[in-house]
């Protein structure tokens, strides 16, 4: 499943807001509609309306639509509902287990999703470039018919020309289906595409649909759900004419004095396949779906008015279909009712559920509406009930209503009653599995019932499921005050007073002087308290970060990642990552140093899959470079190379083809000039690394190299002979270096995503292709001068250096930039996995000013949940996204374009015998 609404921009997040029992009804945002037509003082009419409260998503529409083969510069003309459809139908799939979930014959593949016609956001924009401006251009002939033709035309322009670019794609935004057909396109899902308008119960008519293609046995794969993203001010005028709106601006749902509703929007796509086929392929089964009902009132009083008739026809017409009683006494424990929180809506619903189910004759089942939480969400309603009635099941939660302290007395004479906070479901005596019923009345007469039940015992998953496993994360303390003096009055108080004062990490920070600590221990907090009195950062030693002037964010400084090359010690832990993330693991096993081949692609791997792992919690770098063959990591990360490619030649290359016999590396704890001075102009012993300013490598016949290392030991000198050889950075590597020159005429160069730095030349790649390529052979024929390389970036404004796989790279960097200002951390360590390692990284980066999304660290994992292919992984955001434009508010002539009617009013010609009060009358006077 997957879901997208108010306040919610993923499940994890929805099913978390709905347990907690979280408000997300917040006043419309700036752009969707313009202040002026709120009016709650005012006149009933159609332009005005007296509630300006609802459910909104604004502030998640970011998305890399890229990733779906969309250009980010045709999404200004796209109906912003179709873009949002494919990536909840993405994520749907993604939590059902990845791509493999699809059958291999995509015809038994489909979508079905409900969806109204409503004047949409890409409908709103087009409708203003063809009507509107016809209609400006028309007032204009009329009330100033001096202005001319070209003056006219330059007003209709500049009034297009603020509704953003002319594109195709905002004419087929007229066609409802194509929320479906897109999905379908992008996903190659080659079953049913369509949409339903069912009104309100559109999604879970969708679901109905979607039931009958598996039942039928001419689908094997349905989604199912519904899409509404619209705010226009025409679709509250409509509730407003009604009397719909809550003119109390609370949407109480079964509350006594429910006084109307609060438009929200939202989308939700569930996957569906048939139980025995789940059970087979060891699926994650959230909960099953036993029977559907739709029925329509037919002729009733008025399409305005739900008549409890055709309500009890769709719900009775799903539990006989599901071959159950539904006035048994442990038929279900759960009712997600419509609720719209209208009198009239409500008083219907309760006469149906009265009917139905029956008075109470033991224990209440709970009975609640999600729309207390993110507003009515028109066609996607139903579906954002089946989700949560779903999740409900699967957790055994049985979840909060808002806003009904004071029940409908109408309830009394049912068996429900609403909860005010989220409680066990518990078992029955009669061993029923947990069992919930979803309402979705629709506007004008149509309804639909759906009955969702905890799979059997039978459906236990099979030896080929994966084993569920649950893992906290670590606790981190955060803290944030204006300044350091305020950050030491919050610690000034005993260690449970500070923790309990700890922010949320999913919350933005209040001030600019941070302190983040992972596992905020005694010691630690005594070691923070310390930090803070003497003003001076502390950047993680034990763990902890403190920043009083911080470097990224409005600071100005940039972030570089950094990968490194083969080091002297090479033990991946990444396990709990790529199980996290979904992402591939497999080069790292069979890895050991001194296998130059096996160690170099575990690192190249490593590199790319930290890489993948930052960006999707909002690291993204400024810049990539990398040390020694971790060149190549950033020249992919970059974008320079495609991985596939890269990974392709690893898979073939012979590491001993590549590799000068007998050559050794030695490692030296003094600075390279020194060290030059010593070979004085020798061959056979040559500088291979100016690592920083204390440490140097040298590169030379086994016997030579070590015996340099021991005389250098014997004056006091660090040295050790390392344990790989290649005889990479110098010129003896030359007479082998066919398999990669082949290699660099070989690989397909792309324009830099990200800019890349070379450590040959300690600045930027080049983008011309042939000195890409020559560049890319140079770096294996002279010294990498990697500290010259940090140098270059420390002044070019880098402050934050990401090392991204195993080593002691981030040493390098630290003893480079000793005594200047910079966050030097690593996302991979020894001592525990990259998962938690992460968590570390983001709270350094917070600490110094950024804002990394810690989220997708933080809800426990069900390695069931997170199984996605690595295929799938590919098809997350790489980094940041388009913002979709849901907004509808009225546009503005640009200042230039306003000038046009300067003095043209004041010529309009006379108009006295026009009759007083007239338009043109009232015109006349304004411009005298």
């Amino acid at each position: 499943m997957a879901a997208f609404f108010p306040g919610a921009k993923d499940l994890d997040s929805y099913w978390h807001n709905i347990v907690n029992g979280v408000d997300a009804i917040t006043d419309v945002p700036a752009d969707r509609w313009d202040a002026e037509f709120y009016a709650p003082d005012g006149p009933r009419r159609s332009d005005r309306v007296y509630c300006k409260r609802g459910g909104f998503i604004d502030q998640d529409t970011e998305f890399d639509v890229a990733r779906f083969g969309i250009m980010p510069a045709s999404v200004a003309g796209t109906e912003p509902d179709q873009l949002i459809a494919l990536e909840v139908a993405n994520r749907s799939i993604e939590d059902a287990g990845g791509e493999s979930v699809l059958p291999a014959d995509r015809q038994r593949a489909g979508i079905v999703l409900g969806r109204g016609g409503y004047l949409t956001p890409g409908l709103v924009r087009l409708d203003q470039r063809v009507r509107t401006a016809g209609q400006l251009v028309r007032t204009l002939r009329e009330l100033a018919p001096d202005l001319g033709e070209d003056r006219i035309e330059e007003v209709r322009a500049a009034f297009a020309g603020q509704l953003g670019p002319e594109q195709p794609e905002s004419a087929i935004g007229l066609v409802p289906n194509l929320a479906a057909s897109r999905v379908a396109n992008r996903l190659d899902l080659r079953g049913p595409a369509y949409t339903v308008d069912a009104a309100c119960a559109s999604s879970l008519v969708a679901v109905d649909h979607a039931v009958r293609e598996l039942a039928a046995g001419r689908c094997d794969v349905m989604l199912a759900g519904g899409v509404h993203h619209c705010h226009d001010i025409t679709l509250w005028s409509v509730f407003n004419q009604l009397g719909a709106l809550s003119p109390s601006e609370r949407i109480r749902p079964l509350h006594r004095d429910a006084d109307g509703v609060l438009i929200g929007e939202g989308t939700g796509v569930v996957v569906l396949k048939r139980l025995a086929d789940a059970e087979r392929d060891g699926d994650r089964v959230y909960a099953v779906v036993s029977g559907t009902g739709v029925a329509s009132d037919g002729r009733s009083a008025s399409l305005f008015n739900p008549d409890p008739g055709g309500q009890v026809r769709a719900v009775r017409q799903a539990w006989d279909a599901a071959g159950l009683d539904p006035r048994a006494a442990d038929a279900l424990g759960l009712l997600e009712a419509h609720g719209t929180a209208t009198v009239a809506g409500d008083r219907a619903e309760l006469t149906t559920l009265t009917e139905v189910f029956g008075p109470a004759t033991g224990a209440r089942a709970a009975i609640g509406s999600v729309k207390s939480m993110i507003g009515h969400t028109m066609p996607a309603a139903g579906i954002a009930g089946l989700i949560k009635a779903a999740l409900a099941i699967h957790h055994g939660v049985l979840p909060p209503t808002l806003h009904c302290d004071e029940p409908n007395p109408a309830l009394e004479a049912t068996r429900f009653a609403p909860l005010a906070k989220a409680t066990a479901w518990e078992d029955t005596a009669t061993g029923v599995p947990r069992r919930a019923g979803v309402n979705a009345f629709g506007f004008g007469g149509i309804n639909a019932h759906v009955v969702l039940e905890q799979p059997a015992a039978s459906a236990a998953r099979t030896a080929r499921s994966p084993r569920t496993t649950v893992s906290e994360p670590e606790r981190v303390l955060r803290l944030a005050a204006s300044g350091p003096v305020q950050l030491a009055v919050l610690l000034d108080a005993d260690d449970s007073a500070v923790l309990a004062a700890g922010l949320d990490e999913r919350a933005p920070a209040a001030g600019p002087v941070r302190l983040g600590i992972v596992d905020p221990t005694e010691r630690r907090l005594k070691l923070a308290r310390k930090a803070v009195a003497k003003g001076v950062p502390w950047r993680g030693r034990s763990d902890v970060w403190f920043s009083p002037s911080p470097l990224l964010g409005p600071a100005g400084g940039r972030t570089a990642f950094v990968f490194p090359g083969l080091e002297a010690e090479f033990e991946a832990q990444v396990a709990g990552l790529a199980e996290r993330f979904g992402l591939p693991w497999s080069a790292g096993q069979d890895a050991r140093v001194g296998d130059v081949g096996r160690h170099g692609a575990a690192v190249f791997q490593l590199g790319r899959m930290l890489d993948t792992a930052l960006r999707r919690l909002a690291v993204v770098p400024d810049a990539v470079a990398g040390h020694s063959v971790g060149e190549w990591t950033a020249m992919a990360c970059g974008g320079i190379h495609a991985a596939d490619e890269v990974d392709a030649f690893l898979a073939d290359f012979d590491p001993d083809a590549l590799r000068v016999p007998g050559a050794v590396f030695g490692v030296l704890g003094m600075p390279a000039e020194q060290v030059l001075a010593e070979l004085n102009g020798r061959t056979d012993v040559v500088l291979s690394h100016d690592n920083a300013p204390n440490q140097s490598m040298i590169c030379g016949p086994e016997e030579a190299v070590t015996e340099l290392v021991q005389l250098f030991r014997t004056r006091g000198v660090i040295g050790q002979v390392l344990p790989f050889r290649s005889g990479f950075h110098t010129p003896m590597l030359a007479p082998y270096l066919g398999p990669i020159r082949r290699a660099a005429e070989a690989y397909t160069l792309h324009p830099q995503t990200t800019p890349v730095w070379s450590a040959t030349t300690a600045a930027l790649y080049p983008d011309e292709p042939g000195a890409v390529r020559e560049l890319f052979v140079r770096h294996l024929l002279e010294p990498v001068r990697f500290r010259q390389l940090v140098s270059a970036m420390h002044d070019a404004g880098y402050r934050a250096f990401i090392q991204l796989g195993a080593g002691q790279l981030g040493s390098l960097i630290d003893d480079t930039l000793a005594g200047k200002d910079r966050l030097v951390v690593s996302a991979h360590s020894t001592a525990r996995d990259s998962l938690a390692q992460l968590r570390r990284v983001v709270t350094a980066l917070w600490v110094d000013g950024a804002t990394p999304d810690v989220a997708p660290l933080l809800a426990p994992v069900a390695t069931a949940t997170a199984r996605a292919s690595a295929a799938a992984a590919k098809t997350r955001p790489s980094g940041r996204g388009v913002r979709l434009d849901l907004g509808g508010a009225l546009v503005s002539l640009p200042e230039e374009a306003r000038n046009v009617l300067t003095g043209a009013v004041a010529r309009t010609p006379d108009v006295s015998a026009v009759a007083d009060g007239s338009a043109l009358d009232l015109l006349g006077r304004a411009g005298s």
